[in-house]
């Protein structure tokens, strides 16, 4: 029987909503992201999960207690799993940072595996951090299922980097939405098969289309004429 992890992002916040920069800032759960957590929770209700691991963070780990709380599991935080610091661009908007450090954004949207903003974290820097830990959880729980719940930006290159895609394209190939449930299956630590991604229907019943101004510039529509 494959080691299964059920890779999970936190619930929305209000920054969610507002579309700012929030890797290593502290938000709390909105009452929409409580309630997504609570019906993945329900979801899950019957799975059994032996363990539960979460990024240190008051969302990420208000979303795991919710979720493993039909199990009776201690949520154990794991500082691996954080979101990418964002540094001076924390708190801001996608617009705010554009109009303050256009060459530098610029830049990060080009290449965001190397590319880190000023004081913060490249995704190649989550990836040497994240995933030794997941290594670690299958390790230490064989044949058997662990809930992990971390961030959208973290969520996304482990992915990409469990199943040998391009990285550099995660943030514009690949989405997280809040309270989404991921489900990767290993037979040994490197060979991971994905069997369900960015599932949301414990709270919505058909995808909604991103916004295109809050993912890369490939997904935004070019004016003609």
């Amino acid at each position: 029987m494959p080691t299964r992890i059920l890779l999970v992002r936190h619930g929305a916040t209000r920054l969610t909503l507002e579309d700012r920069f929030a890797g290593s800032n502290d938000e709390p759960l909105s009452d929409e992201g409580r309630e997504q957590a609570e019906r993945l929770g329900l979801r899950l209700a019957e799975v059994p999960i032996a363990a539960a691991y979460a990024s240190p963070m008051t969302r990420t780990l208000e979303t795991a207690q919710r979720v493993a709380a039909p199990h009776g599991l201690t949520v154990q935080p794991a500082a691996a799993l954080r979101e990418i610091d964002y540094g001076h661009w924390e708190g801001l908007t996608r617009d705010e940072v554009i109009a303050r450090y256009p060459q530098a954004y610029g830049l990060w949207e080009e290449d965001p595996l190397l590319v880190a903003p000023e004081g913060g974290e490249s995704g190649l820097n989550v990836i040497h951090r994240a995933l030794p830990f997941v290594r670690e959880i299958i390790e230490r729980h064989r044949h058997q299922t662990v809930l992990v719940v971390s961030h959208k930006g973290t969520n996304r290159l482990l992915v990409s980097s469990l199943l040998g895609l391009d990285a550099r394209g995660y943030r514009e190939r690949l989405d997280q939405s809040p309270a989404a449930l991921s489900i990767l299956d290993f037979m040994n630590e490197v060979r991971p098969r994905l069997k369900l991604f960015n599932d949301v229907s414990h709270y919505q019943a058909f995808p909604e289309r991103e916004i295109a101004e809050r993912i890369s510039k490939w997904w935004r529509p070019t004016v003609e004429g």
